[in-house]
């Protein structure tokens, strides 16, 4: 086993990027609550510990604390935003409010480079997002780094190893912020880069034959990368021992569920089943316009469908998924943890008491860009590697309001012509996801002599690399022009084509 480096998630929507970050460094990283045992973390051997940032004040009357031996381990501590007013507060120092609260852009000023800023030059560009600041520094510690309101914006202990710093260097918006943080793990720590995505699928093979043993798995195949790569990890970890099943639940892409016939049933070697529930799904969400109820209902009758399935295939003990970190992130409810609930991922959250099938998520804890390396690694095709993401509800969460036949077929259509000019003009490798959006509302319009009276499409297009944040492609205008032409002209019921120039955030990538 490679040695570890805990990240402790003190509730910041971040912290899975701190993760992503340190394995992007070919380092194993494990993400650890908050209030995990000094002695737990010991008995695993950590090499270094990374304290996130989060959403409270440690002087508030619910803040989430560490067990202060932690401090005490002696090993290499690195305290990021809320992570740095920790240790300030357990170890001696002072924290208190800003007058000035940083947020967003500010310029790091470097005074002592050290170990933590090796490399770097004397001034950086960082991301700040914080109301607290330090402003007495515990006994050892000394500032190596100053921002427009900080003077302890950056604080190093050298002799235990103890770094602190005000600002986030996992997001892209800080400038060699990786270099930071591998300058942490192999230059602080002292671990070796040697995590990749051959070692990941080693260990989770491992885990998997440990947790599954003779027992048998069902796997909800959608043909996306996600759950095309769980499959392959699956398979190659148990067999035979794995029966794969597509549901059509009338909720998908133009084409989808031949697709996936012929990709898995012709050329893998896996026992691939296929029900069709398409009328079921769709008569259980008539009339239902609410985003999250449409998400449940969707949730509780694939697991049914998969119940059913039971019956035609025999025993199983298992039901995987697919469920990566970022639907992890958005589903954490403050109950459980200090993040804040952004909406319900319909396969993350567990199963219902009644259904005796034990959950096994083997992708659990990559984003999707890993996810990608690991399904290359594996052998699986370009086409299914590098497919764009593609929600587990389906059209379900693309179609505002009411969902019917018709309003599908219009949206299958238009996201048909999308896909087909994004694949001729090359741009459908070049983008996180391009898709079309149904909007329940009528504009007027003129087609050739009539007036028409039709709906309206919207095109979202976003570039991004793991999903937590994301910004609008800016394509070509005649891409646009010709997808928008072709939609109009060639999608019956489509009178007006607009484009999504909405981030996330504040906006999320999917519209429900």
């Amino acid at each position: 086993m490679p040695q570890v480096i805990a990240v402790l998630d003190f509730g910041s929507q971040l912290t899975q990027v701190i993760a992503r970050r340190i394995r992007e460094c070919e380092v194993y990283s494990r993400i650890y609550h908050f209030s995990t045992p000094a002695s737990k973390l010991r008995d695993d051997g950590v090499a270094g510990i990374i304290l996130s940032g989060g959403p409270q004040s440690v002087y508030s009357a619910n803040a989430p604390h560490p067990d202060p031996e932690i401090f005490r381990l002696g090993v290499p501590m690195l305290g990021i935003c809320y992570g740095v007013q920790l240790m300030g507060h357990f170890l001696g120092g002072k924290v208190a409010h800003s007058k000035a609260r940083e947020y967003g852009h500010g310029v790091l000023t470097v005074r002592r480079p050290g170990r933590l800023f090796k490399g770097l030059a004397r001034k950086v560009r960082v991301w700040n997002s914080h109301g607290d600041k330090i402003t007495r520094l515990p006994p050892g510690f000394r500032a190596i780094g100053v921002t427009e309101n900080s003077p302890f914006a950056a604080v190093e202990d050298a002799r235990r190893g103890f770094y602190g710093i005000q600002f986030h260097p996992e997001v892209f918006h800080t400038e060699r912020g990786v270099d930071m943080i591998r300058n942490f793990l192999l230059g602080v720590c002292g671990v070796k880069a040697e995590w990749t995505a051959k070692d990941f699928i080693g260990h989770a093979v491992d885990g998997i034959r440990a947790q599954v043993g003779k027992g048998r798995v069902l796997l909800g195949l959608s043909g996306g990368v996600d759950s095309s790569v769980a499959a392959a990890l699956l398979h190659k970890a148990i067999g035979r021992q794995l029966t794969c099943v597509f549901v059509d639940n009338g909720l998908l892409r133009k084409g989808e569920r031949e697709l996936v016939e012929k990709l898995y049933g012709d050329h893998f070697n896996i026992d691939l089943r296929v029900v069709d529930a398409s009328r079921l799904f769709l008569r259980r969400l008539k009339g239902v316009t609410d985003p999250e109820q449409k998400r449940k209902i969707i949730g509780r009758t694939f697991v049914e469908v998969f119940e059913r399935s039971l019956k035609s295939i025999g025993k199983a003990e298992f039901l995987g998924q697919g469920t990566l970190y970022p639907d992890v992130i958005e589903s954490v409810s403050i109950g459980g943890n200090p993040a804040s609930l952004i909406k319900t991922h319909h396969n993350v959250g567990g199963l219902p008491e009644r259904m005796k099938l034990k959950l096994i998520e083997p992708l659990r804890e990559l984003f999707k860009d890993e996810v990608r390396r690991v399904g290359a690694a594996l052998g699986l095709p370009r086409e299914v590697v590098w497919r764009q993401p593609f929600p587990g509800p389906g059209l379900g969460v693309r179609m505002m309001g009411d969902i019917t036949a018709e309003r599908l077929e219009i949206l299958r259509n238009a996201d048909a012509v999308l896909q087909e000019e994004m694949m001729r003009t090359g741009y459908y490798y070049k983008v996180w996801q391009s898709f079309c959006v149904f909007l329940p509302v009528r504009t007027v319009g003129v087609f050739g002599d009539e007036r028409t009276y039709d709906y309206v499409i919207a095109l979202r297009i976003v570039e991004s690399t793991d999903a937590m944040t994301a910004d609008w492609a800016k394509l070509p205008h005649e891409v646009i022009q010709r997808v928008s032409s072709r939609i109009t002209n060639e999608v019956r019921g489509v009178g007006r084509v607009v484009y999504d120039v909405s981030s996330k955030p504040p906006a999320t990538i999917e519209w429900e």
